[in-house]
């Protein structure tokens, strides 16, 4: 039988086992703070002290994050909650307590705890608590996800050359819904977190100083937009000097990323200068300098312009933050981490055997954190791509499609502003023949953020293939400039799109630079580029490819272009030109002449 006390309280004593003391739990507290395996990062020593102090007071009931800020991040009683350092700060404290006891406090007579859904801690013996170790599936992701990222295509902005990864992953960071009961401690499930620095006043008079104090304003804005990226607000970026340097940083708040930079005036022109600094390393990761004209253009213009450059660059999720992830993950970023990781490493290469791991590795996550939104709505993706990709189908009810829809409005239910859960039902409603509503949807997420280069690429793809192919060649186009290293499906479906459009230059120079050659649909595409451009020998070398990968699309070509929603004329185009590769595809008519029976097709006369 467990001993685990409610929050902030000491249970009451088991005839076998008297809880402990309060002097039990306080020299426990001084043991874990003064342990090696106890990360001195941020304020978690601070945070640990201060509400099991107040627990052990008596006031555990009083314990909200409101109260955290105060005390512990001497926040002026005009605090709001918009801002997340309280809950960042929880999230990395829990995950320390969880790494110091699987390390050097697993023979700890107390086990000291944060229980998720609020702040207040719990006190147990340790003997008594039912070990929970994180799945092995996550475990395994983890351990492959360094390999994969090493073997992906190079960025072409990075942070210096063959350091940071191309088609990189990106870091989750999320803090989801509150729980019920709980009026303000949303669960944290990790990832990258970025604090933003007043931008200096480095010109004379008050017209510089509100253009650093705009922009600074518009960056916080922006960036938290990315939900992948957790960002300090402003009551936090307001108590740090211009110049904080990046060791207070991480000493006081446990950010591992800053950014910086200076505005400085002169006559009509205006020059912003931005950094993005590791604060574990004091490195500065990119840098930039954008220069404008007030002649030409108004003050709010230029902010906007700059805040959603700079947050583009940084946070999108191919972005610096991103690759610097990538390549060193912070090691308290464990876990559920490894999961999002692992699927924008999927994402990238589009591998029947990427997708069973991430699969199962995201169900064990949103097993353990039922209200993590961007999980679910990677599932949902996950989910589509067994019926759209034949990638590890399940059998029997829900469908794939089905799966997927319930994720993704599961997802857009717990969190109405997460670009990825939009992203996720806008392609699950296109796939489920609902393509005005999956549009509808798309536009509301594109408008949120229209800086997300993976709802651009998805969305541009959804565009596209419904028949407005110039549109949706625009948003790839859009996506590939913000990220010109991107997944190579945006090269692949920006091929497809120039096919189309009778653009075979295009199509040629895209679909090179699309490196799937694991995804069958890939080499179908090149199969039909390559019958325009009269390369014969090689659409005839693709196409076997994809018939040999993918043997059940061409007897079902009709249908399969159907679920995609492909307009009459662009299939029959299809059509035409994977006969003249070689592979035996009816057309329509051919197909409204064939019935099943036993699973193979016969002719009716």
């Amino acid at each position: 039988m467990r001993n685990e006390l409610p929050q902030g309280h000491i249970a009451a004593p088991l005839q076998s086992c008297p809880a402990p003391t309060p002097d039990d739990i306080r020299a426990q507290l001084s043991v874990i703070i003064s342990s090696p395996e106890f990360p001195n990062v941020g304020r978690s020593g601070a945070f640990l002290k201060y509400v099991t102090e107040e627990a052990l007071a008596g006031r555990a009931d009083r314990i909200k994050g409101y109260t955290i800020a105060i005390e512990v991040f001497k926040r002026s009683e005009g605090f709001k909650q918009d801002d997340p350092v309280v809950r960042i700060e929880a999230g990395r404290l829990r995950r320390s307590l969880e790494r110091y006891y699987l390390v050097a406090g697993q023979h700890d007579a107390i086990r000291i705890d944060i229980p998720k859904g609020g702040y207040a801690p719990s006190f147990v013996w340790n003997d008594e608590v039912a070990d929970v170790p994180a799945p092995n599936v996550i475990a395994a992701v983890a351990q492959d996800l360094h390999f994969r990222l090493q073997n992906l295509m190079p960025l072409a902005v990075g942070v210096g050359a063959g350091a940071m990864l191309g088609v990189c992953v990106v870091a989750l960071g999320l803090f989801a819904h509150l729980l019920p009961g709980w009026s303000d401690a949303p669960l944290s499930h990790g990832g990258p977190t970025l604090v933003v620095a007043p931008f200096a006043d480095l010109g004379e008079g008050p017209q510089t100083e509100l253009y650093a104090a705009g922009l600074t304003e518009e960056l916080l804005t922006v960036l938290p937009r990315f939900k992948e990226v957790q960002v300090f607000g402003r009551e936090t970026s307001k108590t740090l000097p211009p110049g904080v340097a990046a060791s207070q940083v991480r000493g006081e708040l446990g950010a591992r990323f800053l950014l910086a930079g200076g505005v400085r005036v002169s006559g009509e022109r205006v020059r912003v200068t931005a950094r993005l600094v590791d604060t574990e390393t004091d490195k500065i990761l990119w840098s930039d300098t954008y220069d404008d004209d007030t002649h030409t253009r108004d003050l709010f213009s230029i902010q906007s312009d700059i805040a959603n450059k700079v947050a583009t660059t940084v946070a999108q999720p191919y972005g610096i933050i991103a690759q610097a992830d990538a390549v060193n993950p912070p090691p308290d970023d464990i876990g559920v981490y490894s999961c999002t990781l692992g699927f924008y490493a999927y994402r990238a290469e589009l591998t029947v055997d990427q997708h069973a791991n991430v699969r199962n590795c995201l169900e064990n996550a949103v097993e353990r954190y039922p209200t993590f939104a961007t999980g679910l709505a990677m599932l949902s993706i996950l989910y589509l791509d067994e019926e759209r990709f034949r990638f590890n189908t399940r059998p029997g009810t829900p469908t794939p499609v089905e799966r997927s829809l319930s994720a993704a409005r599961r997802g857009v239910q717990l969190d109405a502003g997460n670009t990825r859960a939009l992203q996720a039902l806008m392609t699950a409603l296109f796939f489920n023949q609902q393509v005005a509503e999956a549009f509808k949807v798309g536009e509301q997420a594109l408008k949120m953020n229209p800086n997300d280069t993976e709802l651009l690429g998805e969305f541009g793809t959804r565009v596209a293939q419904s028949g407005q192919w110039e549109r949706g060649a625009a948003l790839l186009d859009r996506a590939l400039e913000l990220n010109p290293g991107g997944g190579g499906y945006y090269h692949g479906m920006r091929a497809f799109a120039a096919y189309m459009l009778h653009d075979n230059r295009t199509a040629l120079i895209e679909i090179s630079q699309a490196d799937l050659q694991k995804f069958p649909l890939y080499h179908a595409v090149a199969a039909v580029i390559y019958v325009n451009a009269d390369m014969m020998d090689d659409a005839r070398r693709e196409a076997r490819r994809f018939n040999e990968m993918r043997p059940d699309f061409i007897p079902n070509i009709v249908a399969e272009l159907k679920s995609r929603n492909f307009q009459p004329a662009d299939r029959a185009r299809l059509i035409a030109d994977i006969r003249k590769a070689g592979l035996p595809a009816v057309d329509e008519v051919e197909a409204s002449m064939v019935l099943p029976t036993k699973g193979l097709p016969v002719s009716v006369p």
